[in-house]
């Protein structure tokens, strides 16, 4: 990709406040955008070749939206974690295996998305930020959910296509959990904690795929009281 046709880029996007740039072939992430670190709202740079996110991330304090889909990062720099005003951060089909310690500080981030990257436990760092919504953490390594999620603020947490054969009781304590989806996971019929259905938030729980049969859900204590908030979920946005 010439010169001139990343300046236009940057032109745009000094205007709009949106620099995308996807498919390119990229290698690294373009330094040239570091002019433009108040004017930024939006990255997209999915689909290239980035091996590294340089420190200079740290710069674009007003940026609200960082999409890196498909590229080639094994970690995410701690300067990252300076972007006050970032609320939705997309890094599906990297190889990261954590996230950075401080993580915690984003502290506006609503919708986090790392399907398809080698994350072997659910980041503890998740728990500290208030406003999230939405994790997807789909198509990972993770074996377990330990009992810190009980503190995760999500509304929806996606966990499907991993290998968790044991997940905390304290996920039921999630204080506004409502979608929880495990499908194609390892989990026996035995590990899926009971007051998941009898004394949780949780009104849509997807479980298909994993080690029994749907059908058994249905005897377990408590799935009267699950079907009563999946029912009633269902008819508020009927």
């Amino acid at each position: 990709m010439g010169n001139s046709a990343l300046k236009a880029h940057l032109e745009t996007a000094q205007k709009t406040g949106v620099f995308q740039l996807t498919g390119k072939g990229l290698a690294e992430f373009p330094e040239d955008l570091q002019k433009l670190t108040s004017n930024l709202r939006t990255i997209d740079l999915s689909n290239n070749k980035i091996e590294l996110l340089p420190p200079l991330i740290g710069k674009f304090s007003f940026l609200k939206s960082l999409v890196l889909n498909n590229n080639k990062l094994a970690a995410l720099p701690e300067e990252l974690c300076k972007l006050k005003k970032l609320e939705t951060l997309h890094v599906n089909g990297n190889h990261l295996r954590q996230l950075p310690a401080a993580f915690g500080q984003l502290a506006a981030l609503k919708t986090l998305s790392l399907s398809g990257n080698q994350l072997r436990t659910v980041p503890t760092q998740l728990c500290a930020l208030r406003h999230l919504d939405v994790v997807d953490l789909s198509r990972n390594q993770i074996q377990n959910v330990p009992d810190s999620v009980g503190e995760l603020q999500a509304i929806e947490l996606n966990l499907n296509q991993n290998q968790i054969s044991q997940i905390s009781v304290q996920i039921s304590h999630c204080p506004r959990l409502k979608v929880l989806r495990l499908e194609e996971n390892c989990l026996e019929l035995s590990m899926l904690p009971q007051s998941i259905l009898s004394d949780s938030q949780i009104s849509l729980l997807a479980v298909e795929g994993n080690l029994f049969e749907i059908k058994k859900l249905r005897e377990l204590e408590g799935y009267d009281k699950y079907m009563e908030r999946f029912t009633a979920t269902k008819k508020k946005f009927a």
